[in-house]
C-alpha cells in the first residue's frame, strides 16, 4: 500500500489527467505550473482541514483461532484478537461513525484521536507523525445491513467532518480517501467517483459510490471527502484479487450513513421503512405490453394489501413519477429513495394513472421479520453452541419483533454464525428456531448448549427448525471432542 498521496496507479492517472488539463505539456507557459501549484496548495489545506476529524478504531474480541471444524470447549475455539479500521468523527460531543464489521464481536473498543500537531512539515518541525491520545469508546448501535456502527467517546470540541449531498456526486468527480491502511494513520489517497449506484446483488437495497480512490485494510469506516472537505461516503469495502487496492473501492453514500447515524443516536439500532410496493423499471417492451404511454420510468408491478401504498390509492400498474419532489427514472432509484426514509415519514409521490396525475402522501411503516437484526445481540462468549458452529439466542418478546411469525413460540434463534460447524444436510440460517434436538424439546439456551454438548462424537442427529413459519428437520453429525476416537 502507497499510504500518501500520487504514488498509486489510479492516483498517477487523476495526476496526468490533471497535466493534461493544465496544459503542462512540453512549450506549455509558465501559468500552467502556477495553476498545479495552486492546485497543489487547496489540496494541502483541504487535508489539513480534514485530518483532525478523522481517527483509528481499534477493536479487541474474540474470534476463532484457527479454521476447522468445531470443538466442544469454548476455550479451544475462541481467542482474543485485535482489529483496526478507520473512523470519523461527525459531531464535536465525541460521536464516530465507523464500518460495523470494524466493532462487530468487540468486547472493548479504542480510538486514536490525530495528535494537535500533526507534524509532516519538515522546514518548521520533525516530519514524523507523533502519536495521537487513546481513548476508550462506547458502542452507542451497529446496523449491519449498511455495515456502519456509532461510537461515542466522552471528548467535547472535537474537530468533525461536516455531512455533504452524496445525491450530488457527479461520475469522475474528485475525492480524498483517508483513514489508517495497515494501521497507518492519517494516510491519504486520490481519485475519482468511478461510478454511482452500485450494488453487491441485483436485489440488494444497499447501493455504493465507486471510486478509484486506493482504499486498503484499515481504511474501513474512514471518510470519502469531496472537494469541499465534505463528507460523502464512508469507505467499506474493495474488491480486489491481491487482497490490496486495485482501485476498485467501495463507499456508503453519505444520504445513508447521515439516515443512520440519526437513528443509531436517537434509539441505539435503525427502524427500516416500507410502503408495501414493488416498483420496475419501464422498459420499451414492458412499456408496449401493458400500454403504458411511455418508454421509461417506474411502474407498480405490486401493491401489498393493507400496506401505506394500498391505504394511499396506489394500484398496480400506476406510474411513479416522483418522491419528494424528484423526479424517478428506475425502481431501483425509487427502492433507495425508500430505503433512506425512518418509520413515521411522510413521503409525497406524483403518479400516473390512465394518463392522469395526482399526488399520493403516504405513511411509512417500519419493516417487519429482519433476523439479522438479531445478531446485534448475542456475543460470542455468552452466546456460542459450539457443537453446532453458531451463536442462538432464546426466543423472548424481543427477539420475535424480528423473526416471522412463528408456530411454535418459544426455541433458540440463530443469530449468526461462529465458525465452522459440523456437517449439515441443510445449512442453519440466521432466524432459524431450533425447537427440538433428537425429539427432545428446546426452550433455553443453556439447555441446547449442554443437549448439543452431550450427542456422541460421530453419531447422527436432527434439529427441528421453524423457518420462515415451517418447521423442518435439519440432519448433521455430531462433532467429536478432543481425544474422543
Amino acid at each position: 500500500m502507497n499510504a500518501h498521496l500520487g504514488t498509486s496507479a489510479p492516483t498517477l492517472l487523476v495526476f496526468f489527467a490533471m497535466v493534461l488539463w493544465l496544459g503542462l505539456l512540453p512549450g506549455s507557459d509558465s501559468s500552467a505550473a502556477t495553476r498545479l501549484a495552486d492546485l497543489s496548495n487547496a489540496t494541502e489545506e483541504l487535508v489539513a482541514r480534514v485530518q483532525p476529524g478523522v481517527v483509528q478504531v481499534l477493536s479487541t474480541g474474540y474470534g476463532p483461532d484457527r479454521p476447522g471444524p468445531l470443538s466442544s470447549t469454548t476455550g479451544s475455539l475462541l481467542t482474543t484478537q485485535h482489529s483496526a479500521g478507520s473512523g470519523v468523527c461527525v459531531d464535536p460531543d465525541g460521536y464516530i461513525l465507523t464500518n460495523a464489521h470494524v466493532v462487530k464481536g468487540a468486547g472493548r473498543v479504542h480510538v486514536v484521536l490525530p495528535p494537535e500537531e500533526p507534524g509532516g512539515n519538515g522546514k518548521n518541525g520533525s516530519i514524523v507523525r507523533p502519536r495521537g491520545q487513546k481513548i476508550e469508546a462506547r458502542v452507542i448501535g451497529i446496523d449491519q445491513e449498511t455495515d456502519l456502527a456509532l461510537l461515542a467517546i466522552d471528548e467535547k470540541n472535537l474537530p468533525t467532518v461536516p455531512f455533504g449531498d452524496s445525491d450530488d456526486l457527479r461520475t469522475g468527480e474528485l475525492v480524498l480517501a483517508i483513514g489508517s491502511p495497515m494501521g497507518l494513520g492519517g494516510s491519504v489517497s486520490l481519485g475519482v467517483v468511478s461510478a454511482l449506484g452500485r450494488q453487491r446483488g441485483p436485489e440488494d437495497p444497499m447501493v455504493y459510490i465507486q471510486t478509484d480512490a486506493p482504499i486498503n485494510p484499515g481504511h474501513s469506516g474512514g471518510p470519502l471527502v469531496d472537494t469541499q472537505g465534505r463528507l460523502v461516503g464512508i469507505n467499506t469495502f474493495i474488491l480486489s484479487h491481491s487482497g490490496g487496492s486495485e482501485g476498485i473501492g467501495f463507499a456508503v453514500p453519505s444520504n445513508i450513513a447521515r439516515a443512520v447515524y440519526e437513528q443509531l443516536r436517537k434509539n441505539g439500532r435503525v427502524r427500516r421503512g416500507n410502503i408495501g410496493i414493488f416498483p420496475q423499471t419501464i422498459t420499451p417492451l414492458l412499456a408496449r405490453s401493458l400500454g403504458l404511454g411511455r418508454d421509461h420510468g417506474v411502474v407498480l408491478g405490486d401493491v401489498q394489501p393493507g400496506g401505506p401504498a394500498d391505504a394511499a390509492g396506489l394500484r398496480i400498474g400506476d406510474i411513479i413519477l416522483s418522491m419528494g419532489g424528484k423526479a424517478m427514472e428506475n425502481g431501483r432509484q425509487l427502492g433507495v429513495n425508500i430505503y433512506q426514509h425512518a418509520p413515521g415519514d411522510i413521503i409525497e409521490m406524483e403518479i400516473e394513472r390512465e394518463g392522469k396525475r395526482s399526488t399520493e402522501y403516504l405513511s411509512v411503516r417500519e419493516r417487519e421479520g429482519e433476523p439479522e437484526r438479531i445478531a446485534e445481540m448475542v456475543r460470542p462468549e455468552k452466546n456460542l453452541v459450539p457443537g453446532l458452529g453458531i451463536l442462538g439466542i432464546e426466543v423472548d418478546g424481543e427477539v420475535k419483533k424480528h423473526l416471522p411469525p412463528l408456530r411454535i413460540p418459544r426455541g433458540v434463534a440463530v443469530a449468526a454464525r461462529a465458525a465452522d460447524g459440523p456437517l449439515f444436510e441443510m445449512p442453519l440460517l440466521p432466524g432459524d428456531v431450533i425447537v427440538a434436538v433428537n425429539g427432545e424439546d428446546i426452550i433455553t439456551l443453556d439447555q441446547l448448549q449442554e443437549t448439543v454438548a452431550g450427542l456422541p462424537g460421530g453419531d447422527p442427529a436432527v434439529l427441528q427448525v421453524q423457518r420462515g413459519g415451517k418447521l423442518l428437520f435439519v440432519a448433521f453429525e455430531a462433532s467429536r471432542r478432543p481425544g474422543a476416537p
